[in-house]
């Protein structure tokens, strides 16, 4: 396997979808929903629901706390199928990114990289979410960057600009950074926009379908790793 340390001091990673399997988190939510309303709706149409609900809703209003953005998702995911979203309904999918589960992997890769790496979230999420996140992988960052904090969401760059901002007041360059992340449209494209080495974790095989839209173009990622495992072994 090729390695790729060169001369990285510190590893950002998006949370959801990287570290957490966001997409059967989504998936169970919303499928517990559409039972409740008499329908039986399958994972992908679901997920790609999701995808295009969460972009436009984060792009309409980048203030608005993660919660209020999945409830507000919720809402337009009811309306495209035509079923109802109560308060209740909509509530209950904005608090169950608190059960979304980490990858099988996630919690020991993250152990092992700590031992050489300073280790960095930047997520699309808020403080509390996070901290209920961060308890179950068991492992204390030593950066959180939310979106709740910066004031926008990913693919904004300046929520990348924010991480590099931070990372330079712990004397680390944005050249020492590797930022690692599932999604192409979130979070590949703007950092190797800003000139950040990116490692994409291809968590879900190469498909282009599932709860991160897809980029317009083709984005090209420095490294490519299937799992933090792989990630680990390259590093």
């Amino acid at each position: 396997m090729e390695k790729f340390d060169m001369g990285i001091k510190a590893i950002s990673f998006d949370c959801y979808g990287t570290l957490i399997d966001w997409e059967s988190g989504i998936a169970d939510a919303l499928s517990e929903w559409s039972r409740r309303r008499g329908a039986r709706m399958e994972r992908a149409e679901l997920l790609a629901a999701f995808s295009e609900a969460e972009p436009v809703v984060q792009s309409s209003d980048p203030e608005l706390p993660y919660p209020e953005v999945l409830c507000r998702v919720a809402q337009r995911i009811g309306r495209r199928f035509d079923l109802p979203v109560s308060n209740a309904d909509a509530g209950g999918f904005a608090r169950s990114i608190r059960r979304w589960p980490p990858f099988p992997d996630t919690s020991k890769a993250l152990a092992r990289l700590q031992e050489h790496y300073r280790l960095a979230v930047l997520s699309n999420v808020d403080k509390a979410s996070f901290a209920a996140t961060e308890r179950a992988l068991g492992i204390r960052f030593d950066l959180v960057c939310t979106a709740e904090e910066i004031g926008s969401y990913k693919p904004d760059p300046r929520n990348f600009r924010f991480l590099l901002a931070r990372l330079s007041e712990m004397e680390i360059q944005g050249s020492e950074l590797l930022h690692a992340a599932q999604s192409l449209f979130h979070d590949i494209e703007p950092a190797g926009a800003l000139g950040i080495r990116t490692a994409w974790v291809d968590r879900y095989g190469g498909a282009d379908e599932g709860a991160a839209r897809a980029p317009e173009a083709e984005v090209l990622p420095d490294f490519t790793v299937s799992s933090l495992a792989e990630l680990v072994q390259a590093l």
